[in-house]
């Protein structure tokens, strides 16, 4: 008999791929069927996803599925990005295209909300993150247009439960991706309805909200038969990406001595923890309190991560230079470390025009020594990123206190070794890199772990540990980075982080 299968359907801010695990004799298989190019369609100033070219794409990989694996594949899910989501109206209308989280319809909504609801209580009741970007501020940038979308919505649902709710007809929103929305309160596990209340927003276009390994139902019956998936059930992963990244998470012991990052477009680093840390010292270090898989908490910061560079090499390319990210590493290598640094979570680099020049003027803004070609840019990024892993890594100690002595990387990013390496020098700390698939992964086992395949998360990732291959990097220019740390601590005072 063929070995069961389950289908990861997981979509990243600039691309995304459907991977087909099976599990044999304690190891999993992965099998890449299908893979796309996502990123935002720009129309008249504004950013938006392209919700019906990625519904193509999430079918088109649903049938290279079925014609590999067929009646094999037991189930399937899908995880996204956090904050975006769409509106569906009477009768289940679509409400036009959703969002993308980097249009900049959020300027100034941010600080304009805490004129209504201050800063410390909206921290209070969601203990999240503050940026833009999340959801509550889109809303409220609606709110603040007058847009007609808000007036008639009847459901608002986030992104990978857009999805869901096509593959099935379930409307629900998933635990760990509601709580990226800044007003989901994770004290008490709810909606904080009182805080949409505050500041006008309709609460009815909320609805229920379901655990990740929940089966939504099966395949609605022509999405079955069209892909060769008839049978396939629907269950909902971590639908947040770093939510399955970190189920991915190698770690021998449970919620100990190690810390995360989840390395791609953003640098999610963290800790898992058992409840959520909503006190002053959290609030003034703008940590987040994010749902994790198997009820637990994903204490983190956000970091801009390799944004920096895929928009430098966007630049780039366009400019006539055709550099792949080898070309990349090469440059990188050949300049000075530790010369100039910015910082990654800087407004500038959140969608400028031109990466490279917003790197230069910043560094020449903040007194330092201008990077002059294309590696020493590239060097300025990466090395910044890894000192902001430093100093976020201060920040989970002393949030949790105790000593994390390893930092698990997880993720596309773990193929960039300069970063990984710059991480482990910069942190001090032995550094373990991999599975690159992470989000996948942790996605196919949330599956795995709702068929009975696998006990529990740390059966899961006994599985991972066995299955992948980590590599391992140790600090070795330690010193140089202690003596630098000073300046990009003083580069963040200016800016007033």
């Amino acid at each position: 008999m063929a070995d069961k299968a389950f289908l990861a359907i997981d979509m990243g801010a600039s691309s995304g791929r459907h991977v087909v695990g099976s599990l044999n004799n304690g190891r999993l298989r992965l099998e890449e069927v299908y893979r796309f190019p996502n990123g935002p369609v720009e129309v008249l100033g504004r950013l938006y996803w392209d919700l019906l070219a990625q519904w193509t794409h999430i079918r088109n990989g649903m049938h290279a599925a079925g014609a590999r694996f067929g009646a094999n594949v037991a189930s399937l899910g899908i995880d996204t990005w956090g904050v975006d989501f769409g509106l569906l109206g009477r009768n289940d209308e679509l409400l036009g295209n959703p969002y993308h989280y980097r249009d900049h319809r959020t300027d100034g909504v941010m600080e304009s909300a805490f004129q209504t609801v201050s800063r410390d209580e909206i921290f209070r009741q969601t203990g999240l993150q503050f940026m833009q970007l999340n959801t509550l501020y889109q809303l409220l940038a609606m709110k603040a247009s007058r847009s007609p979308l808000l007036d008639v919505a009847e459901r608002l649902l986030m992104m990978p439960n857009l999805f869901h709710w096509m593959l099935t007809g379930e409307k629900v929103n998933e635990f760990t991706d509601a709580t990226t929305t800044q007003f989901y309160n994770p004290r008490e596990r709810r909606w904080a309805l009182e805080l949409l209340q505050r500041f006008g927003l309709p609460t009815h276009i909320l609805g229920d909200i379901e655990p990740p390994g929940t089966v939504l139902g099966p395949l609605r019956e022509s999405l079955g038969c069209e892909s060769g998936l008839a049978g396939a059930k629907v269950v909902l992963p971590g639908s947040h990406d770093t939510a399955s990244a970190v189920m991915a998470v190698p770690a021998a012991s449970q919620h100990a001595d190690w810390c995360y990052i989840s390395l791609g477009t953003w640098a999610l680093m963290g800790v898992e923890v058992l409840e959520p840390v909503i006190n002053e010292r959290s609030l003034s270090l703008n940590f987040t309190n994010e749902g994790g898989v198997g009820g637990t908490i994903r204490l983190l910061k956000n970091i801009t991560g390799l944004w920096l560079v895929q928009e430098c090499r966007r630049v780039w390319n366009q400019g006539g230079k055709n550099w792949d990210w080898e070309d990349l590493n090469g440059l990188t290598e050949r300049a000075p470390l530790l010369a100039a640094f910015v910082n990654p979570d800087a407004a500038e680099f959140l969608a400028p025009t031109d990466m490279p020049a917003a790197i230069r003027d910043f560094v020449q803004r903040t007194g330092g020594r201008v990077p002059s070609s294309e590696g020493e840019v590239l060097r300025c990024a990466l090395d910044s990123i890894a000192m902001k892993f430093r100093h976020v890594l201060e920040m989970c100690e002393s949030l949790v206190g105790r000593r994390l002595e390893t930092i698990h990387i997880v993720g596309g990013g773990t193929k960039n070794r300069i970063l990984c390496q710059a991480a482990a020098d910069a942190c001090g700390r032995r550094v373990l890199a991999g599975p690159v698939e992470a989000t996948a992964i942790g996605n196919i086992m949330m599956q795995a772990v709702a068929a009975g395949e696998v006990a529990d998360i740390a059966q899961a990732r006994e599985v991972i540990r066995n299955s992948f291959p980590l590599e391992e990097y140790v600090p070795r220019h330690a010193a140089a980075w202690d003596e630098a740390y000073p300046r990009f601590l003083e580069m963040l005072r200016k800016t007033s982080e």
